[in-house]
């Protein structure tokens, strides 16, 4: 590797040694790099587990609740998050297994998506389908490794004005999501704490995977006002 080509990809693979010539080193350092992050993702999963436990119980639950009663999801996110979004809906749509709801990625549309931006504001985008779309025993859950975006911000205060139930993932410190649950205006906030946006979004597809386990488990038992046949 040239000198050259080391500094044009050292931004790719802080843990390698831009000196290093020979390829078994190379190779060496790439692994250790991998295994670092494998254990730094590892150490974040846990921490958001041990952190959000109760509050992913909580939220699945009603979860489940809202689905018995013909309750939809809808998922949206920007960029990376919109494609995690998308993977979160097709989970609860079409599991491997348990019983599928109905569920939608909010970014999966593009003529919508395009249309709506082109003609009110890529601000709106999300909050416009919340509008035509959603009901009050609806579920919506937005994800942002910033927790900052405007469009995922005016979708969630529409969903929470309309009775839907609020889930916001969130990295960094929260930003704005995690200020809007603590003052009330969305249900459930889960923060990554973290500066990366790789293990962020690992972490958040981790919370969204406990989020379906809940939610499956729970819909299996008996409505809790349902009255069992003589």
């Amino acid at each position: 590797m040239t000198t050259h080509d080391s500094e044009s990809t050292s931004f790719l693979y802080p843990f390698i040694d831009s000196e290093e010539t020979d390829a078994q080193s190379l190779l060496d350092d790439l692994a250790a790099s991998a295994r670092g992050k494998a254990a730094e993702s590892a150490r974040l999963q846990k921490e958001s587990l041990d952190e959000y436990g109760d509050g992913l119980i909580a939220a699945g639950i009603d979860m489940a609740d809202r689905f018995r009663r013909g309750g939809r999801l809808y998922t949206f996110g920007n960029g990376g998050s919109s494609t995690d979004a998308a993977t979160l809906a097709s989970l609860f749509s079409r599991p491997a297994r348990g019983r599928p709801v109905a569920a939608w990625s909010l970014a999966a549309d593009q003529a919508v998506v395009t249309a709506l931006g082109n003609d009110v504001g890529f601000d709106l985008i999300f909050k416009r389908q919340i509008i035509a779309h959603a009901r009050d025993r609806d579920v919506a859950i937005a994800l942002s490794t910033s927790g900052n975006s405007d469009d995922l911000m005016t979708a969630l205060t529409e969903a929470k004005q309309r009775g839907l139930l609020t889930i916001g993932f969130a990295g960094h410190e929260g930003g704005r999501m995690a200020a809007m649950a603590s003052a009330g205006e969305l249900d459930f906030c889960y923060t990554v704490h973290s500066q990366s946006i790789h293990r962020i979004q690992e972490s958040h597809a981790m919370l969204g995977y406990r989020l379906w386990s809940v939610a499956q488990e729970h819909m299996t038992r008996p409505a809790p006002n349902s009255v069992e046949a003589s």
